[in-house]
């Protein structure tokens, strides 16, 4: 197919940065480290837009995914555990605008203890696991978007999941049929073995 005009690419930017944001929110468990991944992303399509050929349904969000992955390894390999220190929660609050943003939705869906878990992961475990378990994508979507090997995703999954549950151990039940206290976790993360509170 054709060029694809730059309106249609700030079309494709507008309908999907909230979800780019929301997995780059997840990938960095930092606010100001996703919106400096998404501004990138985007930067990324806007270059790449006019070589874009459509395919089929998905595949644009499929292309995304992709980016996303990419730019966000890219980033982990460039400054390998180099971290600014966040703002204090107090200034937060007063530079934050009063409207919940995907921020607020992913820490509070997913708790702040499985935030800094997913962040202590290694980040090649990491992307699969907010790909699988928060995204709900198939291991074969995933292959596909990393570029790597069915057996790799699982293995690195497995990988993840373990060292998940080993951070958060209080998640889990302390007998069989009881339910944990701590916020609940996302429907899809019962492999896992973190339950819903």
């Amino acid at each position: 197919m054709g060029s694809v005009t730059t309106q249609t690419a700030e079309d494709v930017a507008l309908a999907h940065r909230d979800r780019v944001y929301r997995i780059a929110l997840r990938l960095t468990a930092d606010p100001h480290d996703a919106e400096d991944l998404t501004q990138e992303v985007f930067l990324r399509v806007f270059r790449a837009w006019d070589g874009y050929t459509p395919g089929p349904p998905g595949s644009l969000e499929a292309w995304l995914y992709r980016i996303t992955s990419n730019v966000f390894l890219d980033s982990v390999r460039r400054r390998r555990r180099v971290r600014v220190e966040p703002l204090l929660d107090d200034l937060r609050g007063r530079l934050r605008s009063r409207e919940a943003g995907p921020e607020d939705v992913a820490a509070g869906r997913l708790g702040a203890d499985v935030l800094a878990a997913l962040r202590d992961l290694r980040p090649e475990y990491r992307v699969c696991v907010v790909l699988h378990d928060c995204e709900g994508m198939t291991y074969e979507e995933i292959a596909a978007i990393l570029d790597v090997p069915l057996g790799t995703v699982r293995s690195r999954l497995h990988r993840g999941r373990a060292a998940l549950r080993a951070a958060l151990p209080h998640r889990r039940p302390s007998r069989p049929g009881a339910t944990p206290t701590p916020p609940a976790v996302p429907a899809r993360w019962p492999r896992l073995g973190l339950h819903p509170a």
